[in-house]
């Protein structure tokens, strides 16, 4: 990492925990008590750190690069990830209720076992991040990409998902229940065992989707969707074309 970026890094960790009384002498500022105050904000370059476990409630990260960052089960509810870099960063049974992620990049990270129930990620990147066993309840995630998500079993109940690209992942045993999907790309993406009971599907694209297993899914819903000769539907349910899509 560039001694600039670091450095500037340092001083503004130290300065807000110098502050707060949590300053230990000599310490090196990320190794110190995993206590971070409240809202104390991070920019600059720190990739690959390890804060695993670390209090970061309310924490804001603004522009930052923290690729590949470890923050497996960190206390980051509340945080702010606007327009930060967290390419293939590990958030392993991290608590992110009510985290904002809005234009971040989290291509490749770890999300498994997560909690990121009302998460704000409009127009977020997770291309092929894992999400397996995530909760992402009344998240909004409009116009955020998801494509070839690793989503089995993960949660997304009253979820927004408006225009949101789900293309060619996993999502089997993933829950969407009363999620909207309006505009959606679901082509190529598996989902066995998922439950869409009350979803909106509402102009999505299901083209080449596996949907021959899901549950809670009718005609109606199929109906409002766009599909073609390779989608895959449950037995009794047939699909309809979109023209102009």
């Amino acid at each position: 990492m560039a001694a600039r970026g670091l450095a500037g890094l340092m001083l503004r960790i130290a300065g807000a925990m110098a502050a707060t009384g949590l300053l230990a002498s000599g310490a090196h500022a990320l190794d110190l008590d995993p206590t971070v105050p409240r809202l104390v904000s991070f920019g600059g370059s720190c990739a690959s750190c390890q804060l695993s476990g670390r209090k970061l409630v309310g924490a804001r990260f603004l522009g930052a690069d923290f690729a590949g960052a470890v923050l497996v089960g960190a206390d980051l509810r509340q945080a702010s990830f606007r327009g930060s870099n967290f390419a293939g960063a590990d958030f392993t049974r991290a608590d992110l209720r009510g985290a904002s992620m809005m234009g971040g990049d989290f291509m490749l990270a770890n999300f498994s076992d997560a909690n990121l129930t009302g998460l704000k990620a409009a127009g977020a990147n997770f291309l092929n991040a894992t999400l397996a066993g995530a909760k992402l309840d009344q998240g909004e995630l409009p116009g955020s990409n998801l494509s070839r998500v690793d989503a089995r079993g993960a949660s997304f109940d009253a979820a927004q998902l408006i225009a949101a690209d789900l293309s060619a992942g996993k999502y089997e045993r993933a829950s969407f229940k009363n999620a909207r999907l309006l505009r959606a790309n679901l082509t190529g993406a598996a989902f066995g065992g998922a439950d869409f009971a009350g979803a909106d599907l509402a102009r999505a694209s299901l083209k080449d989707a596996d949907l021959s297993s899901a549950r809670g899914l009718t005609q109606g819903q199929v109906n409002r969707a766009c599909s073609d000769h390779s989608t895959k539907l449950p037995t009794g349910i047939s699909g309809r074309t979109c023209r102009g899509r």
